[in-house]
Formats: C-alpha cells, sequence, structure tokens
C-alpha cells in the first residue's frame, strides 16, 4: 500500500515537473501537482483496499490485481475529471501532464504488482515468508495428495498439525469424539484458521463437523476435492437468489464484448470518413470501368450461424451468390480490370466498414465464408462450425498468418480453421490489435491477392 502511494507521488511530482520545464512556470506548480497526486492517492488506495486487494493472498493473484489495478485506476480518473469539469478548473491542468500522470502511474502499478508476485512467490516457496497458523482436516483422498499441502504453503499458510477425518457411520460416536480432540487442540493455541480439504460425498459429515467446529473464535475454509473441485473450478454468477455455475461460457463475456463493440464502432466510423475520398473514386472507377452496381452483395454466416449480406466493391463481372459459388483463381476472366487492382490492395473489401457498423461483422475475426462454402466445409473439417462463436472480421489470424484467399484444397481451410479456433480461444485487445497492424503489412505483401 505504502509502495503505491510512493509510485502516485512520484508520478505526479514528474508530471509537475514537466510541466514547469515544459511553460516555465512558477514553483507552485509543483505544490498543485503534488496535492493532485495525493488526491489520486487515497482514492485509489481507498478502492484496492476497501477489496482487501492489499492482502498477500490477494497480491498473488496476478490477472486479477492487474484488472482491479487498470478499474480503480480509471474510476479516480474519470471521477476527477468529472469533479474538474464541474469545478471548472480543469483548464488549470495541462492535458499532456496529466496524461503522461496517468499512463506511467498505471505503468508502474502494474509493473510493481509483477514484481511484487515475483518476489513474494520466491519467499514463500524458500519458506521466508510466514502467514497465518493453520491446520488441516483431510481425508484419505485428499492427504495421498501433496498438491493440497503445497496449495496452502505457496499461500503463505504456515501448517501446524493435520487431522484425519475418520471414515464412520452417519452421526457416530467416533466422529464426536474426533470434533473434540480438534477442539481442545486448537483451543488456547496459536492457529488462527481451520482448513478443511474433504470430498463432497461426505456432506452429512462435513455438517456436523462445522456444527461442532462452531464453539471455537476461527474462520473455516473449505477447500473442494474429487469432483467438488472440478464442478467449483469453472465460473459462477449470481442469477436472481441462485448462484449459477457456468459449465460453459461464451467466447467473450459482457464487458470483453462491449469493448470490442465500442472499438469496432469507433474504428469504423474513423475510417469510412477518413477514407471518403477513396470510397469515392472506387466507386466512380468501378462504374467507369464495367457494367454493374458498384457494391457487390453475397449472403454469409456470421455469429451463431446468423445469415447476413456482406458488402465490397464489386471486383467482378458476376454476382454469385447461390447454392454454388467458384471461388476466385489467379488470372481468373471474371475480375475486371479494376477489379484486379481493388482485389490485390484489399480495397474491394473496404465497404465491410459498413458491416462493422451495423454489427454484423468485427474488424477482427474468422473470415466469413459464401453459404455454400460454408455448406461444404461444415462436412469435411471438424469443428468448422466453432467459427461461428465469434462475430466474423475483416482480417483474422489466419489472414495474418499467410492463409488469405482460396481454398482449393480440404487442407487449405482446415489449417485456417485452426487458426480461426486458436484465435477464439486465446481472445484479447492486444492480439486484435496485433492482427491489425500485421494485416496491414500482409496487404502490402498482397500475398493471396487475386
Amino acid at each position: 500500500m505504502s509502495l503505491d502511494v510512493a509510485i502516485i507521488l512520484a508520478c505526479g511530482v514528474g508530471s509537475g515537473i514537466f510541466y514547469h520545464l515544459e511553460t516555465f512556470g512558477d514553483p507552485g506548480d509543483l505544490i498543485r501537482f503534488f496535492g493532485s497526486a495525493a488526491v489520486v492517492a487515497v482514492l485509489f488506495v481507498s478502492l484496492m483496499k476497501g477489496r482487501d486487494l492489499y492482502d498477500p493472498a490477494e497480491l498473488l493473484a496476478l490477472k486479477t490485481q492487474v484488472f482491479s489495478v487498470i478499474a480503480a485506476w480509471v474510476s479516480v480518473f474519470l471521477f476527477l475529471f468529472g469533479a474538474a469539469f464541474a469545478l471548472k478548473i480543469s483548464d488549470d491542468f495541462s492535458r499532456g501532464s496529466v496524461f503522461s500522470f496517468a499512463a506511467f502511474g498505471l505503468g508502474l502499478l502494474i509493473v510493481q504488482r509483477v514484481l511484487y508476485r515475483g518476489v513474494l512467490t520466491r519467499g514463500l516457496a524458500q519458506l521466508k515468508f510466514t502467514g497465518r497458523n493453520a491446520i488441516l482436516i483431510a481425508d484419505e483422498a485428499s492427504s495421498g495428495s501433496g498438491a493440497l499441502l503445497h496449495t496452502l504453503i505457496k499461500h503463505g499458510f504456515q501448517l501446524e498439525t493435520q487431522f484425519m477425518l475418520p471414515v464412520t457411520p452417519k452421526n457416530s460416536k467416533k466422529l464426536e469424539a474426533f470434533i473434540s480432540d480438534i477442539v481442545e487442540y486448537v483451543r488456547g493455541s496459536d492457529i488462527e484458521e481451520i482448513i478443511v480439504g474433504v470430498d463432497a460425498d461426505r456432506w452429512s459429515d462435513l455438517k456436523q463437523l462445522l456444527s461442532g467446529l462452531r464453539v471455537l473464535p476461527l474462520p473455516v475454509s473449505l477447500i473442494p476435492v474429487g469432483m467438488a473441485s472440478d464442478v467449483l473450478s469453472y465460473p459462477t454468477r449470481v442469477m436472481g437468489d441462485t448462484v449459477c455455475i457456468e459449465l460453459h461460457r461464451g467466447p467473450l463475456g459482457a464487458l470483453e464484448r462491449g469493448t470490442k463493440r465500442s472499438i469496432d464502432i469507433f474504428c469504423a466510423t474513423a475510417g469510412l470518413v477518413l477514407l471518403l475520398p477513396l470510397l469515392t473514386i472506387t466507386a466512380a472507377l468501378i462504374k467507369l470501368d464495367s457494367p454493374g452496381p458498384v457494391l457487390f452483395r453475397q449472403r454469409r454466416c456470421g455469429f451463431n450461424g446468423r445469415q447476413f449480406q456482406i458488402l465490397k466493391f464489386r471486383s467482378m463481372t458476376v454476382l454469385e451468390d447461390g447454392p454454388s459459388v467458384c471461388q476466385a483463381s489467379q488470372s481468373d476472366m471474371r475480375v475486371t480490370r479494376v477489379g484486379k487492382w481493388l482485389r490485390r490492395t484489399s480495397i474491394d473489401e473496404l465497404p465491410q466498414l459498413l458491416n462493422v457498423l451495423d454489427g454484423t461483422m468485427s474488424l477482427v475475426g474468422p473470415r466469413p465464408h459464401a453459404l455454400a462454402h460454408d455448406n461444404h466445409f461444415d462436412k469435411v473439417v471438424r469443428n468448422y462450425a466453432f467459427r461461428h462463436h465469434v462475430k466474423p472480421g475483416l482480417t483474422g489470424w489466419a489472414q495474418v498468418n499467410g492463409h488469405r484467399g482460396p481454398t482449393p484444397r480440404v487442407e487449405d481451410i482446415q489449417r485456417r480453421v485452426q487458426f480461426d479456433l486458436w484465435y477464439i480461444d486465446n481472445w484479447s485487445l492486444r492480439l486484435d490489435f496485433l492482427i491489425i497492424i500485421k494485416t496491414i503489412l500482409e496487404v502490402m505483401r498482397s500475398r493471396n491477392a487475386y
């Protein structure tokens, strides 16, 4: 916690120095930035502490820490931006200094968590750190494996002893005697927590055990083993008054879908505005080059198999959209003079920004195929339909890895599907940005573009 405060104050003062040197201001600027950084530090630390995110066990969960730090940091700055706007004092701060403070502060807070987790993990492995004193109550299934003990030690527990839950008939005197032994051992000692690692099949024994341990003013925690461990490894969510276990979650969560959709809308809108002159010139050239519509429409399969009409600049003399569609090939006589240039530069795909805007496509995702090809590929490629777990994209992981253009052989489409499924299983915003950058390089190479 103190390290967080130090980092935030240092970044705030650093931004103040930057602003002071940039504007040749007075020394009072540094005091103002220091005060602002102090406010940020108080709000940020309060949010993190309120969620017990400074607990050593929480600091070991790096993914949770990173997401929590980002959420708290963004929340603090949004709140302060709103307050500054409402109080009409936003002009008192340099936007460059504020953004540099926000960016460097967030980066250093995340780096600190990565380093701290490494130090804490090594310290626990070498028994340099010890945490809460605890006892373990196990059964035959869990005591035979060292995984449970290793997990507890890894998270900083200092195990004093281990009790073996006896195999007894329901509510037997033997179980009562076992509980009495535990209470006698723990009472008056420095034990701080009781850990139970017992199979859920023995639920009646567990309830009797819990009932007997209530005489002790200590927390009792259950670590599921056996089948219960597998079931509870799935994410849970609250559905009214009921806790629901997600046995199979969608490829993207609600927050992930919202973030991806927001980026799609922003980028598609910006792209259409910036490329408007190019789109207008291309439409005119198509109209002058050959008879027919400017845009080519064809039915494709989207998210969850829903059909939609994909938009392209017409590059051929035909408009195929039926039970049989012939893929383009090298030196294809159906391609127009302008169409060759459009296909080589991928400009023919730009109208799909409208598909991105209307929500039938995304900037990044598996490339959609014609319905005729979908029906064929679904019969010859295993798990082909899994591609429809996300929205199709203007570009995709398969395309930037060399699998662009026609797929005349079954091996070609199989390889493309492997890349598409890997993308779905490993999606992240960072991966999307990487694909967009690699797409620009791929278009410049014009590989398999005909």
